[in-house]
């Protein structure tokens, strides 16, 4: 497989119209989770793609393996646990970002939350380029916290571990995030965080340098800026172990821009991002390039009201990718710009 996913995927229950969960009086399901929307963004994208988890045997263990699979990706080692139901969560229709956002997860004791080293597949989990994880799972149980820690483990036949911190404060009330989510970073190959999450997290506050300070060990560091942009750190194999002489030193990044997007929503933009990243580095492009083809992914992604969207052509993207910096600055992209070859909103590029 070009890549793995492994992680929780719920069904998502989002309100018909605006408002409070309380008053709220009708939603439509959904499905969502971080690793699978990761896979499915990457099986759009033309990539082989699989993920693990376990679901309950109940309906909505099946509609969400039904839903992903939908994508083209490879839901084979997924495992039915007759003992425990499926995740459900609901969601207020306002973005994550703003005040009036509520979450109610209906997770604890979930098939997901039982995953273990003892009951997945790890030859299937490992049988990739890139495995991708995330902090959510880290947080659902001691098991799933080992199972990441078996998994990000130095060995030298393991896959490229890419490790999202997706941090999410209600599933980690009473737990020490901020040790488990550093450990498991500085363990993994390439590592996605919001200048944000740094904040909130390990009280990093000064950009994405001291940032990179505190994430020295991950080959790749990228730093999430919202709408300004992001900053990517890589750093050479060679490079692994820095004189002491320069122990505060801190190479520079580089920075890219996000193009101007008309937001419906922001709510799994992440995750594409990181799948436009991703799919990027599986091709061997340019550091640049790879933040743009994550920045397009999450602008496909922003300009719609679901966790996922329909990706831009592979030579669509590969075209405004190109762009000269000055083209890319006037880039204006807004709903329904991936479903023709050039946007109107591309009108200004050449």
């Amino acid at each position: 497989m070009d890549i793995v996913a492994l992680g929780e995927s719920m069904v998502t229950l989002i309100p018909t119209h605006p408002g409070p969960l309380s008053d709220v009086p009708a939603f439509s399901r959904a499905i969502g989770g971080a690793e699978s929307n990761v896979a499915c963004a990457m099986a759009a994208l033309g990539h082989s793609a699989r993920w693990v988890s376990r679901v309950g045997t109940d309906g909505f263990g099946q509609c969400v393996t039904a839903g992903v699979a939908e994508y083209g990706v490879d839901v084979s080692t997924v495992r039915r646990d007759p003992s425990r139901p499926t995740g459900v969560y609901f969601r207020t229709a306002a973005d994550r970002g703003s005040g009036a956002h509520e979450v109610a997860y209906y997770r604890a004791g979930s098939a997901a939350s039982a995953m273990s080293p003892a009951n997945v597949d790890m030859n299937a989990v490992r049988d990739c380029r890139i495995l991708h994880l995330s902090g959510i799972t880290a947080a659902l149980s001691a098991d799933c916290h080992a199972l990441l820690h078996r998994l990000t483990a130095p060995a030298a036949d393991r896959p490229l571990i890419s490790f999202d911190i997706n941090h999410r404060p209600a599933l980690w009330r009473g737990k020490d995030a901020a040790r488990t989510l550093l450990e498991l970073a500085r363990r993994a190959d390439i590592v996605f965080v919001g200048e944000d999450e740094a904040a909130q997290v390990w009280g990093v506050t000064g950009g994405p340098g001291a940032i990179r300070r505190l994430l020295r060990e991950p080959g790749v560091l990228v730093v999430k800026q919202g709408a300004w942009g992001a900053t990517a750190f890589h750093r050479q194999a060679q490079g692994a172990h820095e004189p002491t002489a320069t122990v505060n030193a801190v190479p520079e990044g580089t920075f890219e821009p996000s193009p101007t997007v008309t937001a419906v929503s922001a709510i799994g933009a992440g995750d594409s991002f990181a799948a436009g990243y991703l799919s990027a580095t599986l091709r061997a492009l340019p550091l640049r390039q790879r933040l743009r083809h994550g920045h397009l992914l999450a602008a496909a992604t922003l300009t719609t009201p679901t966790d996922l969207a329909p990706p831009p052509t592979r030579a669509h993207a590969d075209h405004l990718a190109a762009l000269d910096d000055a083209a890319w600055g006037r880039l204006r992209l807004a709903p329904r710009w991936t479903q023709t070859a050039r946007a109107p909103e591309e009108a200004n590029t050449p």
